[in-house]
């Protein structure tokens, strides 16, 4: 399944380059949520509220009224998910909070699944250079993907693996590193970071991964009709 990103900053809809250089940036949102319809989820991400410089939770509730999301961005209590998930969201996804002091926060896991339900939870695995990122990605751990994804299973239904390295460049996604993540874990795995093409898209349908594809989309290069139900 092909799973279109949203990434909002500053009032607006962005794309970013490993999280940092903005590429794009539109506001047109009604265009896009048509273009969008169709899909059965769409991953929607506040960057503001990843990095603690304020939020866009304005725009979260829009979006959100009109499309299935799934949410993720500053998302580090039990109190902060309830409230995304009241806004309508689908299901929420959480990241830094998952770490705490270096080290995997399963306590925390634990708590949040039992107070909304494992099946409202994602969990983000961010990684660059093969370690865990968090905080907006600008704090490097020394935690690996598949340990984070081996501990914390119990307590979600999916795991969002992103490839920091390739994303937003359009570069593809190491399919070696997505795969052992596969074998690491039975719930559901979404991958991101640098898909650009439908052939890595079913790729990724072949070894039971879905796709989150944000810049190839914006900039046309991947078919809007291709994937909805894959």
């Amino acid at each position: 399944m092909l799973i279109p990103s949203i990434d909002l900053m500053g009032g607006k809809i962005v794309q970013l380059v490993q999280g940092k250089k903005k590429a794009l940036e539109f506001d047109n949102f009604d265009e896009w949520i048509e273009r969008f319809l169709p899909f059965p989820m769409v991953q929607l991400i506040d960057l503001d509220a990843a990095i603690g410089s304020g939020d866009n939770r304005r725009l979260l509730k829009i979006f959100l009224e009109r499309l299935p999301c799934q949410v993720g961005g500053g998302i580090r209590s039990t109190e902060t998910a309830r409230a995304i998930l009241d806004l309508g969201a689908k299901r929420v996804i959480l990241g830094s909070t998952l770490i705490r002091e270096g080290k995997i926060n399963t306590a925390f896991a634990e708590e949040i699944a039992g107070a909304l339900g494992a099946e409202k939870l994602v969990f983000a695995v961010d990684a660059k250079g093969g370690k865990v990122a968090i905080r907006g990605w600008r704090e490097l751990t020394e935690i690996s993907p598949v340990d984070m994804a081996r501990q914390l299973e119990p307590w979600c239904s999916a795991f969002l693996y992103t490839h920091i390295d390739t994303e937003g460049m359009m570069l593809g996604i190491p399919m070696d590193i997505v795969r052992q993540l596969r074998e690491a874990t039975a719930r559901e795995l979404i991958a991101a970071g640098g898909i650009s093409t439908q052939e890595e898209i079913d790729q990724l349908h072949g070894m039971r991964v879905d796709a989150v594809v944000g810049m190839a989309l914006y900039l046309g290069k991947l078919d809007l009709t291709a994937g909805r139900t894959r």
